[in-house]
C-alpha cells in the first residue's frame, strides 16, 4: 500500500465528509439515473451503486426508497448534469460539477462566487484537459484474497490501480471502465462499499496555508450551492505529497 493510495482516499474522504449536503446530492443522482435507465436495482447497474454509496454515507433506507419512489413519479424534476470551469486564486484549476434544473440561475450564481473570491469562470474546455474523468470503487476485501491476482484480474476489465489496507480494497479506472469493473466485482461476490465518479487532476499545483485558505474560500461558498454536487481543483497544500 503506497502512500498515492493514502493520499487519494483521503482526498475522497475528505470532500465527501465536507459534503454537508450529501442525501440532496445522492436524491439527485438517484432521480437522475431512475429517469434514465428505471426504478429497478436489479437491472439498474448504476442505481445498485448509487443506493450502497447512499447508505455508506449514512442515508437511511427508507430515505433512500423514498427517493426512488419520487424519482419515479412524471413530475419529478428533471435534473442534468452540467459541469462548469474556471479558476481559483493563485491559478488553481477548478470543475465544478452541477445537477441542474435551471442553467441560467446556476451559471449566474457560480460566475458571482468565482468573481467575490477573487476567481474567474470559464468557458467550456477552459480548463477541463487538465483533468482526467475517473471511476473508483471501494469493497470489502474477501478471506483469503490475492492482491496481486485481483489486481490482474481487474486491469482486464480496464483498472488501472487497485490497492488495499485493512478496511477495503480500492480501485480505480478510466470512466468508461465503470461498467466492466463493476460487472466483475458483482459477479465475483464483492460487496461494493461505495463508488464515485471524479475528475482527477494530472498535475496538482501546491500552495503555502495562506494561499490555499483562498482557495478553499471559494470552495466553501460553491459547495453551498444547491445545484453544486462536486468542485475538484488541482490544488494541493504544502504538507501533503503524493
Amino acid at each position: 500500500m503506497g502512500r498515492a493510495f493514502e493520499y487519494r482516499k483521503a482526498r475522497i474522504m475528505a470532500r465527501n465528509s465536507k459534503n454537508s449536503k450529501a442525501f440532496s446530492k445522492f436524491s439527485k443522482e438517484i432521480t437522475m439515473c431512475v429517469k434514465a435507465s428505471g426504478p429497478d436495482p436489479d437491472t439498474n447497474s448504476r442505481l445498485r451503486t448509487l443506493m450502497a454509496s447512499a447508505k455508506s454515507a449514512g442515508m437511511p433506507k427508507d430515505t433512500i426508497e423514498r427517493a426512488i419512489k419520487k424519482a419515479s413519479d412524471k413530475d419529478a424534476k428533471d435534473y442534468k448534469t452540467v459541469i462548469y470551469e474556471g479558476y481559483a486564486p493563485n491559478g488553481i484549476a477548478v470543475l465544478v460539477e452541477t445537477a441542474t434544473d435551471n442553467t441560467t440561475r446556476t451559471v449566474a450564481n457560480l460566475r458571482s462566487y468565482f468573481n467575490k473570491k477573487g476567481g474567474s469562470l470559464g468557458n467550456s474546455g477552459s480548463v477541463a484537459f487538465m483533468f482526467t474523468h475517473k471511476c473508483y470503487f471501494h469493497v470489502t476485501p474477501k478471506d483469503g484474497i490475492e492482491l496481486d491476482e485481483l489486481e490482474l484480474e481487474l486491469i482486464d476489465c480496464g483498472a488501472e490501480e487497485v490497492d488495499m489496507d485493512e478496511e477495503e480494497i480500492m480501485i480505480s479506472g478510466a470512466f468508461e471502465s465503470n461498467g466492466e469493473i463493476q460487472k466483475y466485482l458483482e459477479e465475483n461476490g464483492f460487496e461494493i462499499i461505495s463508488s464515485e465518479f471524479v475528475y482527477e487532476a494530472n498535475d496538482y499545483k501546491e500552495l503555502n496555508a495562506e494561499q490555499a485558505a483562498q482557495v478553499e474560500a471559494l470552495i466553501e461558498v460553491v459547495e453551498e450551492d444547491e445545484d453544486v454536487q462536486s468542485v475538484f481543483t488541482t490544488m494541493q497544500t504544502a504538507d501533503v505529497e503524493e
